[in-house]
């Protein structure tokens, strides 16, 4: 029988993969235990008696008692809980939190998904810190096959709102491009013939492209493509915009000291075309902008597969790194994830979003796992490990803004009992409260178990 070798750089690569599993399942313990101990914390500051601070789920592995309080550790690193006295039955007890005054009540129940937010500050803030130098929402140039540049944008442009989104960072730039619908165009538009004037002369520049190409060459094309994408944008007519595709596209044949295409193709026009299309205002020389239907590159997903496909064609300015755009950026950011989480949840609720595009744990880890391994393959460790940090920081600040939610079984829902409690001077009926929260928790578990479903059919199905 064959003994099974493992070669030296696949057992470091094993190593590598096992320490990026652990460090992800002690960041995401970290999460679960930033958010019980907000609950912890605030309960023993306002007096109210703490059974047990539990870190995971199910038995035991080890627990110790230091006063009132026994602290665990527990089997499944999925959960965790913070105990109090009289939480989810009537006690007598005076410490007991149903005892507690009303305004502790709201402060130790809503205290969990702050602490998780604020987590999320710290992790973004070790994210930024590696980075050299910050992106801005400033337009700097245009790829040599953009669309971008033909409707409407030009360099300089400070984009402040997309799709009537507000754009303060590159994570709102981000989140309100990569959420734009796909539409069905009139293929006959000038600004669609302006876009495959373009979008030929780039083909065309990459057919004279050979082994031979000097560098002082290559540049000097790119700039050619850029003129000719500045002229395009210019052009207020097919025929206009043909005669400029026309010179450059024999033009370019002479920056690369190669003879003249024999005959200029036509410019091929189909009856519609699908396009990421969208509305933005930019600052333009110190005035506010609105720019009406931006076309931005979009292609296929592969030669067989029609599915389109959003590329963004140009760049941006980057933002010099210093203390004050370090904790600016922090914080700005930081906010941006906030706006980006409750516009998934709007988005949902709107039908922009499916079931398919939710993830639960299963899901989640695939995710971590895909975007730690590309980021291990093309910059190493050290990349991987901030992609992770990244990931969670999304998370955490995510469970907290979902568990602020008024939904029954969430921290949200028992702050809002808490709610009616203080504006009617009574509280609500505590069997009332158990059902509500029972339903709650049947619905949240039965959505959890549905998307684990899915989650675990993708990966069966290679998705």
């Amino acid at each position: 029988m064959p003994l099974i070798t493992i070669s030296g750089d696949d057992f470091i690569t094993v190593l590598t993969t096992i320490a990026l599993i652990l460090i992800g399942v002690a960041l995401f313990e970290l999460i679960i235990f930033i958010h019980e101990f907000g609950h912890f914390i605030t309960a023993k500051k306002s007096g109210v008696q703490v059974n047990e601070f539990a870190l995971g789920m199910g038995p035991k592995l080890f627990s110790f008692t230091r006063g009132e309080t026994t602290y665990s550790l527990r089997l499944f690193p999925i959960g965790g809980y913070c105990a109090m006295e009289g939480e989810d039955e009537d006690s007598d007890n005076p410490r007991s939190f149903n005892n507690a005054k009303i305004w502790k009540r709201m402060i130790i129940i809503i205290a969990g998904a702050v602490m998780n937010i604020l987590l999320g500050v710290v992790l973004m803030l070790i994210t930024l810190l590696p980075q050299e130098n910050f992106a801005s929402t400033t337009v700097s140039q245009f790829s040599v096959r953009s669309f971008s540049a033909v409707t409407g944008l030009e360099p300089g442009d400070q984009i402040v709102e997309i799709n009537d989104y507000a754009v303060n960072t590159s994570t709102d730039f981000s989140f309100a491009l990569f959420t734009l619908p796909v539409s069905e165009v009139d293929g006959s538009e000038l600004k669609i013939y302006k876009e495959d004037c373009a979008y030929d002369l780039y083909a065309r520049a990459s057919e004279l492209v050979d082994e031979n190409t000097t560098e002082e060459q290559n540049t000097a094309l790119v700039k050619a493509l850029q003129e000719a994408q500045s002229e395009l944008s210019k052009a207020e007519s097919k025929d206009a915009a043909y005669a400029i595709f026309t010179e450059y596209y024999q033009s370019l044949a002479d920056v690369l000291e190669k003879e003249h295409a024999e005959e200029i193709p036509s410019i091929e026009e189909r009856e519609t075309r699908q396009r990421y299309r969208t509305d933005m205002t930019v600052i333009r020389d110190g005035e506010r902008v609105e720019l009406k239907d931006v076309d931005l590159l979009t292609l296929k997903k592969s030669a067989d597969d029609e599915t389109p496909q959003l590329e963004i064609d140009f760049y941006i300015e980057p933002l010099e790194k210093n203390f004050g755009t370090l904790i600016g950026q922090t914080f700005s950011s930081s906010v941006s994830i906030v706006r980006m989480v409750w516009g998934s949840l709007i988005g949902l609720l709107k039908g922009q979003f499916s079931l398919n595009d939710m993830s639960g744990p299963v899901g989640i880890a695939s995710a971590i796992t895909e975007v730690a391994g590309e980021a291990m393959k093309t910059s190493g460790f050290g990349s991987a490990v901030s992609s992770i940090v990244y990931i969670m920081m999304v998370i955490t600040i995510n469970l907290g803004i979902v568990n602020m939610l008024p939904f029954p079984a969430l921290d949200g829902g028992r702050f809002l009992m808490l709610l009616i409690e203080w504006i009617f001077r009574k509280p609500v009926p505590r069997k009332v409260e158990s059902v509500i929260n029972a339903v709650g928790l049947i619905l949240l578990l039965g959505l959890s178990a549905v998307i684990a479903v899915k989650d675990i059919w993708k990966l069966i199905a290679g998705g």
